[in-house]
């Protein structure tokens, strides 16, 4: 009997033993399909053993090889290292590689209709069958419904055509998406610094091996350009590439500049693709027909043929931090894959995160920097708007300066753009008689008022409630009021500030599908709207040239709350907002409004500085023993009963590991003390870098049993603290 040790993609630890039937070939990496209980699975071959290690009437038959090239050793190595990196079991990592099963067999097909012969007779054919004939003339096979078109007439007439055997059936394969993109399609001339940075990482490609590249550029630089030359130079080795960005929302507008340049748009890759589409991608990945993926995080784990470059597009951004299910920070595992497949990769922002700066800083990656916007367009003025002098009218939250601005800017026919990080109407609804707050009764949050929808939102959980007509504490009727504002309550005092002019939302909620905001995003760049009020969704990537003004109505949020990265974020945030003002031909100019002018992050953004606050922030976080630094590891515990969850923290934080180089803190009520019923504790794992972080939890929470109905969470290099 023969064995084969195959990993399935499901929750489980390792991989089992399974025998081979007769007949069958199977070696390392192959796709397989197998049964695990009463589940028929997929999964990968993982070991060829001489010997199982279950007793012979357990093992069970693998039931399916499937016809596919197998998965490379080096996309076998990476999942057994990030799974045990991020301490989840290694199948829940390989079900991010094998998310479509169905790919591993090949489709059907479509069926299309063609001409049985280059030139059948005529004879005795009906005008509508001449019709039929005439449109297949060119040689290329339509499907029914295009056939219809063309030829005007309806599917019975091309069935009639088929039985008399002048037309025949024939199935179309679709093409993998980005099979034939071209390299040298349309070339742009680049500027001195920006040919100079794309030599690097092209020589890098052409020449093989891992190297990390920082591309460091003030926004509307020309990055993408940057690095749409090494995407040429692999496409001219016919290797494949992978372009990760934060979010699929700054897909639209790279879609149309990658199709511009190649010829052929890229392969997208994220949660919204049709299922047939994902099969078609998965497949034509694994087969290396489709040669450049732009995806989320997620296309990280695409199990590539032959990548020979990696780029992290936005590399700072928070969004490649996967928080649920498989915890993991997409940029970083970018990283380690490129490095085990000893390929180039290129980080790409404008302000990069503190642990890449500093890697670019002390030589550990090659720092290439473009400190010039393209064309000689050059960067806004940044102005802070104290709001303690420059007070806003009463009820209102645009100051009268930026008022003014805003009236100028739409009498010169160019466009301004508000920003606020906050969605819905306000952030919070109170009884103005008793001073009761309307809560989530799920979460630690306050239900914020939607005037789209009319309803009170948790944006944590999803719950949502109609205002209630009377106060549930005091019941006193038409107390309630709107406390603070939401980009709906701007949009409201713009439109009465602005009655003539055009505006428009742009919030995640409002554009929730790839549809409306590509129809939205459009709009803005025909000119069609006036006023853009926008949260962090308009901050990334998009380039519209007639924004001339910006203004960041509470430049304060985000800085609150003890959050280690609150400070680089919020920089980050409002830098990228700040950028998206005179990218082209005309000054732009930013308004910061605030509370706190002293704040370091607000004396920054004003003074343009950014080396400067990362420089300020590092010394900071040394000073604390914080990352990047040291390293630090989360453990959340969750469950619905609030006793028994805080019990079982105090038991595993007696428990705590008492080593050198490790601190540990806590058990404490997280920040969001309860998420959609669950009430939350944490403790966070402050260790030194020489420390075998993982090994040392691994020991730790092994030690501890805990309650059934009580879950832990495990995440390595936490980003929020929620």
């Amino acid at each position: 009997m023969r064995f084969c040790r195959v990993l399935v993609a499901s929750a489980v630890p390792k991989a089992y033993d399974y025998a081979v039937p007769d007949g069958m070939e199977v070696g390392v990496g192959d796709y397989v399909t197998v049964p695990l209980g009463s589940r028929a699975l997929p999964g990968v071959v993982w070991e060829l053993p001489a010997h199982a290690d279950a007793p012979p009437e357990k093992i069970k038959t693998v039931l399916v090889k499937h016809d596919i090239p197998p998965m490379t050793e080096i996309m076998r190595g990476f999942i057994d290292w990030v799974a045990a990196y991020t301490m989840e079991p290694r199948g829940g990592v390989l079900k991010m590689a094998l998310s479509v099963p169905a790919a591993l067999d090949e489709a059907e097909g479509t069926v299309a209709y063609a001409l049985a012969s280059p030139s059948p007779a005529a004879l005795s054919l009906s005008p509508k069958a001449q019709s039929v004939v005439a449109a297949l003339a060119n040689g290329h096979p339509q499907r029914m419904a295009a056939l219809e078109k063309a030829a005007g007439v309806t599917s019975s007439v091309v069935k009639t055509l088929v039985k008399q055997g002048i037309v025949r059936a024939v199935m179309l394969k679709a093409d993998a998406p980005c099979s034939h993109p071209d390299p040298d399609h349309n070339i742009k001339t680049l500027s001195g610094a920006q040919h100079e940075a794309a030599q690097k990482i092209v020589s890098r490609v052409r020449n093989g091996g891992y190297e990390a590249f920082l591309l460091d550029g003030v926004t509307g630089s020309g990055k993408t350009e940057v690095y749409f030359e090494a995407v040429a130079q692999a496409l001219r080795g016919g290797r494949q590439v992978l372009i990760l960005m934060p979010e699929i929302a700054l897909s639209n507008a790279f879609m149309t500049r990658f199709a511009e340049r190649f010829g052929e748009k890229p392969a997208l890759w994220h949660s919204s693709l049709s299922p047939a589409l994902r099969r078609r991608t998965w497949r034509g990945v694994a087969l290396g027909e489709s040669k450049v993926v732009v995806g989320a995080r997620s296309a990280l784990f695409l199990p590539f043929a032959n990548l020979s470059l990696i780029i992290v597009d936005e590399e700072h951004d928070s969004a490649f931090k996967q928080e649920e299910i498989l915890i993991y920070n997409a940029r970083d595992m970018a990283i380690v894959r490129a490095h085990q497949g000893q390929i180039p990769i290129a980080l790409v922002s404008a302000t990069p995160a503190l642990e890449t700066i500093q890697n670019a800083w002390s030589g550990r990656s090659v720092h290439l920097e473009l400190p010039d916007r393209y064309g000689g367009a050059s960067k806004p003025d940044i102005r802070i708007v104290d709001l303690r002098i420059e007070k806003p009218e009463r009820g209102k939250f645009i100051a009268p300066l930026l008022r003014d601005q805003i009236a100028a800017t739409i009498a010169d026919n160019h466009q301004a753009l508000l920003f606020l990080n906050r969605r819905g109407f306000a952030p919070l609804t109170l009884c103005r008689s008793c001073g009761h707050r309307m809560e989530c009764p799920k979460c630690t949050a306050w239900l914020v008022e939607h005037r789209r929808t009319g309803h009170l939102h948790c944006h944590h959980c999803g719950f949502h409630m109609k205002e209630p007509e009377k106060c549930p504490s005091c019941t006193d009727t038409d107390s309630f009021v709107a406390c603070g504002p939401g980009v709906e309550r701007i949009a409201e005092e713009v439109a009465e500030a602005f009655p003539t002019a055009r505006s428009l939302i742009l919030a995640s909620d409002v554009t929730d599908t790839h549809d409306k905001l590509t129809t939205a995003l459009e709009k803005i760049r025909s000119g069609e709207v006036d006023i853009i009020i926008g949260t962090q969704i308009i901050a990334k990537g998009h380039h519209f040239p007639n924004i001339t003004c910006v203004g960041v109505i509470d430049a304060d949020l985000g800085l609150s709350g003890g959050d280690l990265r609150a400070g680089e974020r919020t920089f980050q945030l409002l830098h990228q907002v700040a950028g998206r003002a005179g990218r082209e031909a005309f000054k732009g100019t930013v308004f910061l409004q605030t509370y706190n002018t002293d704040q370091r992050v607000i004396q920054m953004l004003g003074k343009d500085d950014r080396d400067g606050f990362l420089r300020a922030e590092m010394n900071e976080r040394e000073r604390a023993h914080m990352p990047p630094f040291t390293r630090l590891a989360a453990i959340i515990l969750a469950g619905p009963d609030e006793d028994q969850t805080q019990s079982a923290a105090l038991m595993l934080g007696r428990a705590a590991p008492r080593l050198q180089g490790v601190q540990v803190l806590g058990p404490a009520p997280a920040q969001m003390y309860r998420i959609r019923g669950n009430f939350r504790q944490r403790l966070l794992v402050i260790a030194e870098k020489n420390v075998a972080l993982q090994k040392v939890l691994a020991d730790w929470i092994s030690a501890v049993k805990l309650p059934s109905k009580v879950r832990l969470t495990i995440d390595i290099d936490p980003y929020s603290f929620l």
